[in-house]
């Protein structure tokens, strides 16, 4: 009699534990926090537009590169300063390159401080917090390992997360922005053919990343 009850004491409590698992993963409803540094491939689609973006965060340093790969056409490099400084522009022969300047600075790890919680959805086959910001992001986090899975703009555009690399840093290097971003009447005469490069105008990745940094001071 002993041996047959201990198998359903056993299985019990198995139970017990993964129901109080689950039930604690549903009440915490606090978005992690970035990390500090990391590396993440995004598969981007904007009404049809599709891209593919190493992103690149580096808080310590003040830097985020989104080095951006368009369906069959130009890969384009968006380099990002915390003091506002963006460089948009192409290694290729045409030697293209815009420099634009924002009133702030690259998101903080904790960007999605006061953002509302909108409960669980399955996304991209993950079962997921999701949260929306000043009605400008909507963030989907997977519920297991707090890892993001997606995102998407109030414009539409969208962003599935490939892999998210933790720790991951890109060599010095690699974050120096070409010497014509720096003569003037170069950038004059190509500063626009890199936009339009993209597909489309101000709608990518870092300008919109930026602008939940705008609108989140106004707040």
């Amino acid at each position: 009699m002993a041996s047959a009850v201990k198998p359903i004491f056993i299985f019990l409590a198995y139970i017990s534990f993964h129901l109080s698992l689950i039930a604690s993963k549903t009440k915490d409803t606090t978005p992690a926090v970035w990390p500090l540094q990391f590396h993440s491939i995004l598969f981007m689609n904007n009404s049809g537009t599709l891209q593919k973006v190493d992103l690149w965060y580096d808080w310590p340093n003040g830097r985020n590169f989104n080095i951006i790969q368009n369906q069959l056409g130009k890969l384009t490099y968006d380099l990002e300063w915390d003091n506002g400084t963006s460089y948009i522009y192409t290694l290729d022969s045409n030697k293209e390159c815009r420099v634009l300047h924002f009133d702030v600075g690259i998101l903080r790890p904790n960007w999605l401080d006061g953002a509302n919680y909108l409960g669980q959805q399955e996304k991209d086959g993950f079962l997921c917090n999701v949260w929306e910001k000043v009605d400008f992001i909507w963030y989907f986090e997977d519920v297991i390992t707090k890892r993001p899975v997606f995102w998407a703009f109030y414009t539409g555009y969208t962003a599935h997360v490939m892999t998210f690399e933790v720790g991951a840093i890109l060599e010095d290097s690699q974050w120096q922005a070409p010497v014509y971003c720096f003569n003037e009447g170069e950038e004059k005469r190509k500063k626009e053919a890199v936009i339009e490069s993209l597909g489309w105008s101000d709608n990518h990745q870092g300008n919109l990343m930026r602008g939940i940094s705008s609108v989140s001071m106004t707040l």
